[in-house]
């Protein structure tokens, strides 16, 4: 059934960034894949690449069919499929479900902006698939005893309500704060988990970059996950709740890239709006204003820093400009 309405700019942007998005995924699956040792780890991304390629296809059909430039994205070009593996012991397979986190975010505010079927179903389509795969993930890294649980607690056996704004109270010096709710404490263990694998992703990146300035770049942004870590740690480690094991993956010792460097930083800077959005929603949550306080200064670094990726980006020719509305000034004046 043809489409009576013309593609609306909310669509072309959203589609134009997960196009970016897919095709990015589609370069890491294919090393990944490559260097892989482990047949079920191979049949998951195998898998998932199939799907996601199908996808890609399909915005590349709506764009041509709308009289749209498709956009460059990420070639073959992007990815060096005879390097040497950089990362080990299930990596691949820790980031796979953090790109599906972040994809669960992105289809949910993708889905608000459609207004077409068409443009509806691809994106009912993709959820679907990161739903499955996200669980697949999951289900793997625990049975490979690679990804941590969060720490047990003892369960409620009545309701009860807040009397008072005490609880929202944490700056005081002397211990005499509430101990973590659920909530808080799941949003750290989450910053942990989250941060512990960027920094070993950025650490692989910093290792193989070239360019000095980004290679300057990948170790702040290496820096900036370890303050991370310790600043929920600490939180974790106050309110004496055991803090949970890092992954057991590791960065190898080759510094030879498996990735442009205009990947490599699209990625981080993807990453860097995934972290401050999942923090923000964090912050929102946590209702002990210490914690909260703590999370909203790491949300601004998060910030500076991911600004200062787009600014090296763009300096470097990295940044594919996002379709632009006319310019109406400029086209009345010349």
């Amino acid at each position: 059934m043809e489409n009576k309405n013309p593609i609306s700019a909310s669509e072309v942007g959203t589609l134009w960034l997960t196009y970016q998005e897919k095709t990015m995924i589609l370069r890491i699956l294919e090393y990944f894949m490559a260097k892989s040792d482990d047949q079920e780890a191979r049949n998951l991304m195998g898998g998932l690449w199939q799907e996601l390629h199908f996808f890609v296809i399909e915005i590349e059909s709506l764009f041509e069919k709308e009289g749209m430039v498709i956009p460059i994205g990420f070639r073959n070009e992007d990815v060096n499929l005879e390097a040497p593996k950089l990362y080990d012991n299930g990596f691949d397979i820790m980031f796979l479900r953090i790109l599906k986190e972040v994809s669960m975010g992105l289809y949910s505010i993708n889905m608000n902006m459609a207004y077409r079927k068409d443009v509806m179903g691809i994106y009912e389509g993709l959820t679907t698939v990161t739903d499955k795969i996200y669980k697949l993930a999951t289900v793997y890294l625990l049975n490979k005893g690679i990804l941590t649980l969060p720490p047990n607690m003892t369960l409620p056996k009545t309701t009860q309500f807040v009397k008072n704004d005490k609880y929202l109270k944490g700056f005081k010096p002397f211990g005499d704060k509430r101990s973590l709710n659920a909530i808080e404490l799941g949003i750290i263990h989450h910053g942990i988990e989250t941060n512990n694998i960027g920094m070993q992703l950025i650490t692989g990146f910093a290792q193989c970059a070239e360019n000095k300035k980004v290679k300057k770049y990948f170790v702040k942004g290496l820096e900036l996950a370890k303050k991370q870590i310790q600043t929920y740690e600490e939180i974790l480690l106050e309110a004496n709740v055991h803090v949970s094991a890092t992954s057991g993956s590791i960065v190898t010792t080759s510094k030879v890239a498996p990735f442009s460097e205009k990947l490599m930083m699209y990625c981080i800077c993807l990453l860097n709006g995934f972290g401050l959005v999942g923090g923000s929603f964090g912050a929102m949550f946590c209702l002990r204003n210490d914690i909260t306080m703590k999370m909203s200064l790491l949300a601004k670094d998060v910030y500076l820093y991911g600004h200062e990726g787009l600014e090296l980006m763009m300096n470097n020719g990295w940044f594919e400009e996002p379709p632009q509305m006319e310019d109406r000034p400029r086209i009345i004046n010349s």
